[in-house]
């Protein structure tokens, strides 16, 4: 038995140098960012479906849904990213490698009776990790922590105060989460294995694998420093998630100015400019914006100017300079929606019992008013769109084109010659797939269209946009790293053509939206399976169990939450230091009410009072043609094709929900970080920068879950000075004459 299976491992280090005898003689990348980073060889003995595989993948599939969901509704909603898994799973697969038995067995399965399998193949190897890692991932696109459609049960639930089934819910999550991975199969030849669709953002994954799996030396190795980071975190997590959760917004500003309504606008780091504010809490710091560790410093500057350019320029301008739309009427920093007396908007009382719009009811209250700062950061929306696909035509077209044109004419680098070894995925898998979601969903529409309103034109609709956009987008993002959205358009196009209908609009958005996003999110994942040598039929697999799994733990615990937690999302019925107050299910919310029950018509157009935000659109799209005209009329001044206008008006996407202390806060780490550590203990970040990432949002994540189950779910609280908020009470009051919006509040 032993000579049988030294034999084995003599023969697989014969094939393994055989591999590398092959690729010395193959052509190199023609992208010198990939040859740098990819390394050029692949042993294709090294085993991938395992046991440890399966165990972690799952585990961390559920754990990572589970935790971003739960954190989803608080305050600052810590998103739990893919990297944290790398980091983690790592010395766990170790240390399987290590007790685990190597016994091996026969399975009693047909067609692998003649197989030996083992619980414990050899030691942990990266293609291992890199599936875990996928697994842990799938169903999250970009990032983004949760499916998007669970929005849509919350705001039904929590805001409507109507009813959703769980069937319906759980349908509606995972076709929208799964549709667009039928027709991103199919575009795999097109952005995947061509050597020029070199996708920049799985670099930075590629880089974190290879030095993960290098051999560690130092006294302080990198699983060492994570458990000791993580239990740092664990402990002061603590602190501002319970103790004392002032820390969580220091807004020294409000306490020297305790009687001034202007030093708390100015100064109020939750709801005001964020003047002098900062937080001592890491899911403050990485809540929306994600962790500013793993951000590199050129984008850090990019959101900074953007940052200040919308904070700092337009706001204090617009607000105090000019009275915007009645600015003074109205809080300076609010995603809620207000009449024109500054009280809020009655929803509930303008939708119908058939969950459509009343306009009598509509007519008596009036038209709905957006403070400045919230219609100000939808016209920046309207810019980003428009300026992202200039920017990309003019300053990105050409090699866009060049690099297209050679995935057909160049030949096969060595990457696609290594995989090329690997079976292919048939394509009837990707039709398959595409048929039995697209009649799902019709099924979904149709039978319960009391549910979703989506009528099944406006599904086919959607899934046509998002297959039309798919291609193109998904070339941009392969070879300039920029992700065009079409939230925004999707909602205005459905606002347009069916107003009225709320669910319908964030239904159509989804589908639409989110269907595409996944699309790009399936084909990155599969470019990093393309550098890592993952065969494709294990990578697909892994997506899609993994998409359905994690679809399944967010609707579960969207659910629990929603049916168990009290007056969630409605911070004006929770205790004053109550974390679940939803943000981002607000903003879902004001957005189904703009652009799905009143309408675009009546927001942006001329039946509303701001149609003057259209410009925007305009304005973007010629910014970035003026900036390349300047570019051009002046090649020698290097810094004018540094502005990078997508990015700079994009820059505060995230507000609402994302708020002036998150922003403060993200900007000096993350320059602490990639710029000061990066330039002057390069080592030091080289080993550990990714590892404290990890460690910092892994520490917070299970101390939040801890604090949850023993003391909020049981009513223990405190209520002292640090448990009431940052202490801006009058940040929300307005500054227009006459206008009285809360007691404490001075009349002007």
């Amino acid at each position: 038995m032993g000579t049988m299976e030294t034999a084995e491992k003599l023969q697989g280090k014969v094939d393994a140098e055989n591999v590398k005898e092959e690729i010395n003689e193959e052509e190199e990348s023609p992208i010198e960012e990939v040859r740098l980073t990819v390394t050029n060889t692949d042993d294709h003995t090294l085993p991938v479906w395992t046991f440890r595989m399966w165990f972690l993948g799952l585990l961390s599939c559920g754990l990572l849904s589970f935790l971003n969901q739960f954190f989803a509704y608080r305050t600052e909603p810590l998103v739990i990213t893919q990297i944290t898994v790398q980091v983690a799973v790592l010395p766990i697969g170790h240390f399987m490698a290590k007790f685990l038995p190597k016994t091996k067995f026969h399975l009693p399965i047909r067609g692998f009776a003649s197989k030996k399998f083992s619980l414990n193949p050899g030691p942990f190897n990266m293609k291992e990790h890199v599936l875990i890692s996928i697994f842990a991932n799938a169903g999250s696109a970009f990032g983004s922590g949760s499916a998007y459609a669970v929005y849509i049960v919350s705001i039904i639930k929590a805001f409507y105060g109507r009813d959703i089934s769980f069937l319906a819910g759980w349908l509606l999550i995972i076709t929208t989460q799964v549709l667009g991975y039928g027709w991103a199969g199919l575009l795999r030849k097109y952005v995947v294995e061509p050597a020029h669709m070199w996708w920049p953002s799985t670099l930075v994954q590629v880089s974190l694998f290879r030095a993960l799996h290098e051999k560690d030396t130092n006294r302080m190795s990198r699983a060492k420093f994570f458990l000791i980071a993580f239990v740092c975190s664990f402990a002061w997590y603590a602190v501002p998630g319970f103790l004392f959760p002032t820390l969580t917004s220091i807004s020294w500003v409000c306490w020297a100015f305790s009687k001034s309504v202007t030093a708390q606008q100015i100064g109020s780091g939750m709801k005001g400019l964020g003047v002098g504010a900062f937080t001592l809490d890491w899911s403050a710091v990485a809540s929306f914006l994600f962790s500013p560790l793993i951000s590199p410093f050129f984008a850090i500057v990019n959101v900074f100017f953007g940052y200040v350019l919308f904070m700092y320029v337009a706001i204090p301008i617009a607000y105090w300079g000019f009275d915007l739309y009645h600015a003074k009427t109205f809080p300076i920093f609010s995603a809620d929606l207000f009449r024109s007396n500054g009280e809020s908007y009655n929803i509930t009382a303008i939708v119908n019992p058939k969950f459509q719009i009343d306009y009598p009811s509509y007519d008596a209250q009036g038209r709905i008013n957006l403070s400045t700062f919230f219609a100000l950061s939808y016209g920046f929306g309207f810019a980003t769109i428009a300026s992202t696909l200039t920017h990309v035509g003019f300053f990105n077209g050409r090699e866009i084109y060049e690099r297209f044109r050679a995935s057909y004419k160049g030949k096969e680098d060595i990457h696609t010659r290594l995989m090329n070894k690997y079976p292919k995925i048939p394509n009837w898998w990707f039709y398959v797939m595409l048929a039995v979601t697209i009649i799902v969903s019709v099924i979904l529409v149709t039978v319960l269209n009391d549910q979703v309103q989506l009528p099944y034109w406006g599904l086919i609709f959607a899934c046509g946009l998002a297959f039309i956009f798919t291609l193109p987008v998904s070339m941009i993002t392969a070879t300039t790293n920029q992700t065009p959205g079409l939230n925004i358009i999707t909602e205005y196009i459905m606002g347009l053509i069916l107003p009225g209908y709320p669910i319908a609009n964030v239904c159509f958005k989804t589908y639409g939206y989110m269907s595409m996003s996944q699309a790009v999110s399936f084909l990155s994942d599969f470019k990093l399976g393309h550098y890592m040598k993952i065969p494709p039929r294990s990578m697909f697999l892994v997506q899609l169990i993994g998409t359905i799994i994690a679809g399944s733990v967010n609707i579960g615990v969207a659910w629990w939450l929603l049916t168990t937690t009290k007056d969630i999302c409605h911070p004006e019925r929770l205790p004053a230091n109550s974390p679940w107050t939803c943000p981002s299910d607000r903003v879902f919310f004001d957005a189904s009410v703009i652009w799905g029950l009143v309408g675009p018509k009546r927001i942006f157009g001329p039946l509303g009072n701001y149609p003057a935000l259209n410009w925007f659109f305009l304005g973007g799209a010629v910014g970035p043609i003026l900036v390349w005209l300047l570019h051009k009329a002046f090649p020698n001044q290097s810094w004018i094709a540094l502005i990078h206008l997508p990015v700079l008006l994009g820059a505060t996407a995230y507000m609402p929900p994302a708020r002036a202390v998150n922003y403060n806060s993200w900007i000096i780490v993350g320059t602490i970080f990639n710029y000061f550590v990066f330039r002057y203990r390069k080592k030091w970040w080289t080993r550990y920068n990714y590892v404290l990432s990890a460690a910092l949002d892994a520490g917070v994540a299970f101390m939040g879950v801890l604090l949850y189950f023993s003391l909020t779910l049981e009513n223990q609280s405190l209520d002292w000075w640090g448990t009431r908020g940052e202490h801006c009470p009058l940040v929300d009051c307005p500054t227009a004459p006459g206008v009285i919006r809360d007691p404490q509040c001075p009349v002007f």
